[in-house]
């Protein structure tokens, strides 16, 4: 007869779980999970854990894994031009993992760009009757919403201040002049610095676009492109008025406004 199969038990293998793992296998590991879902849900667990998100690796390998040119460019310029903090005590978290958060390339910086939700966001002065917020005479494409802004018989003046690091972006990287800025729109628009100077400035041409003179949107646009270092606001100006000084809302009418960054490949 054959021998008996021994009744030893092979003794089980230790548990491997995310709280007995090395550091740099736990930085691997959390840099799969979403920015947010990293800041909101794993950063509270644990002292280690914490110290992973407040930390720029796992941001880093974040990073490293958009494969576009876009995204390698970014990857170099992170390693070459690395985030000091400096204003760590004005915004939570590390500038990379606001970066991360806040997905500041290519997105619209300018908030309620069509009025949509009246004059929220913006600084106004109004003149004659005052700005008003109307439906468009015609469709602007690829706008969050048909309405505009329109001016009356006398200037009418808006402004909005775009805080470039509260938008996510580190100030090494705005200082690499491998960022470009992009606005469009009828518009003035100036790069300030921290204490809000002037330093950049661009206005449309012709100024002022004559009244009744288009039957369709004209769209305005610029790129800033070696600007500086220094550069942390764009401020972006619109004012307009009906030269017939008819009462009510005939002036310019402005809608679609943006502010976008991109990575200068180049």
């Amino acid at each position: 007869m054959g021998a008996r199969p021994s009744r030893r038990q092979v003794p089980e293998a230790p548990r491997v779980t995310l709280a007995t793992l090395p550091p740099e296998l736990l930085v691997q590991v959390l840099s799969h999970v979403p920015p947010r879902a990293l800041v909101t849900r794993c950063r509270p667990v644990c002292r280690a854990w914490r110290d992973v998100v407040d930390g720029s690796s796992v941001w880093l390998l974040q990073l490293a894994r958009d494969r576009s040119a876009e995204g390698r460019a970014l990857y170099a310029l992170a390693q070459r031009c690395p985030a000091d903090d400096d204003h760590q005590d004005e915004f939570p978290f590390c500038a990379l993992a606001r970066f991360c958060l806040r997905a500041p390339l290519g997105r619209n910086l300018i908030f309620n760009s069509c009025g949509e939700q009246g004059f929220r966001g913006w600084e106004v002065e109004h003149g004659g009757n005052g700005w008003a917020v109307e439906k468009n005479l015609t469709v602007v494409s690829g706008a969050p919403s048909q309405t505009c802004f329109v001016t009356s018989f006398e200037w009418c003046f808006k402004r909005q201040l775009v805080d470039l690091l509260m938008e996510g972006v580190w100030q090494e990287l705005l200082d690499s002049a491998q960022i470009e800025i992009c606005i469009a729109d009828w518009l003035r628009v100036r790069l300030l610095d921290e204490y809000e100077n002037e330093v950049v400035k661009f206005s449309a041409s012709p100024n002022p676009v004559l009244q009744w003179t288009e039957s369709s949107c004209r769209q305005v646009s610029h790129v800033f492109t070696d600007f500086g270092k220094g550069i942390r606001y764009v401020s972006f100006e619109q004012y307009g008025r009906d030269t017939r000084s008819w009462v009510g809302h005939y002036g310019a009418l402005v809608t679609h406004s943006s502010v976008r960054l991109r990575i200068r490949l180049s």
